[in-house]
């Protein structure tokens, strides 16, 4: 039998708080070699529907971390036009498969599980490496879509948040602000990605963008950058001089986060980065309270074998979700 969970019994079952746990101790078994993470193939789909040009991107994400009853295999589609059509433009799902026998015990929906585990990268990001003021964390948000909003209640989760500024190009940034405000978050919108940043003690960047989405002398000293939005060589949310400044740059893939659009538009390359995993294991001293640092991640099958897992557990022990034979 497989247990099929839809998007409400998903959430349901994810206690966001929790997950930040479970992300941390994916994060540092991967580090220390404890998982199985093939590398993701990701491919144009859609061509020739309407017209010769790709509609989306689809990804093929599998891992296995050691000791786990299962492994996972989460299919992802990124389409860029579904905002348009008033679609999520990220979309997935995960399935689980026994890992001593092979038979597939759970099917979810795994957007939701996507942005939450992402959202724990700030999280633990945030738990680690930002600066500790004594009067609440200052956070500035680059992009109004989910994943700001994930973000920022992850990072809830672990910091007291003083001021939450939140920018878009688009007046979206207004209906993120009120929704997190909805929530208990001091979160307001703000009129320029300069607004957001000066300032801020963290800086997240959850965009789609192909170009730099902040001034970088905006970034005040001792400021944590977190980058989650730029997966492709194309794709650029960090002006080059935000991590040639850094005292160090963390990311969670080293390797894929090197041939992404923000290291390659630098001289950094892999053996430049250092594995997040590695700070959340060992701890971090920063070198000088000035120094800024940044994480650049472009999210890891790891961590959804690792949430997917806290998820159908959760939900085997409250009896939710569908049984069904295939």
């Amino acid at each position: 039998m497989v247990l099929v969970l839809s998007a409400e019994e998903v959430e349901r079952s994810l206690d966001l708080a929790e997950l930040v746990d479970v992300v941390d101790d994916a994060l540092v078994k991967q580090a220390a070699g404890e998982v199985e993470r093939p590398h993701r193939p990701h491919f144009p789909v859609g061509a020739g529907l309407d017209g010769d040009e790709p509609a989306g991107t689809g990804i093929a994400m599998p891992a296995y971390v050691h000791g786990a009853d299962h492994y996972a295999t989460k299919l992802v589609g990124v389409h860029e036009g579904n905002a348009e059509r008033g679609l999520p433009t990220i979309n997935a799902q995960i399935a689980l498969t026994d890992a001593r026998t092979g038979l597939p015990k759970a099917f979810m929906a795994g957007t939701t599980v996507t942005n939450a585990r992402t959202g724990c990268i700030g999280a633990v990001s945030v738990r680690e490496l930002a600066p500790e003021p004594e009067e609440g964390l200052i956070l500035g948000v680059l992009g109004a879509g989910a994943q700001a909003r994930w973000q920022t209640r992850a990072i809830a989760t672990v910091a007291d948040l003083a001021d939450v500024r939140i920018h878009s190009p688009s007046d979206s940034r207004v209906a993120c602000a009120a929704d997190l405000s909805d929530e208990g978050i001091p979160a307001r919108a703000v009129d320029s990605p300069r607004e957001a940043v000066e300032g801020a003690d963290v800086v997240v960047t959850a965009t789609t963008a192909t170009e730099p989405v902040f001034p970088p002398d905006a970034l005040g000293e001792g400021a944590l950058v977190v980058a989650v939005g730029a997966f492709t060589e194309e794709m650029q949310e960090l002006d080059p001089r935000v991590l040639e400044r850094a005292e160090r740059v963390f990311a969670d893939v080293p390797e894929e986060v090197a041939g992404t659009g923000d290291l390659l538009a630098t001289d950094l390359d892999a053996d430049d980065l250092v594995e997040l995993g590695v700070p959340l294991a060992d701890g971090y001293v920063r070198e000088s309270p000035e120094g800024i640092l940044a994480v650049v991640s472009v999210g890891s099958a790891t961590l959804d074998a690792a949430a997917g897992e806290t998820v159908y557990r959760e939900a085997v022990e409250t009896g939710d979700g569908t049984e069904l034979s295939l």
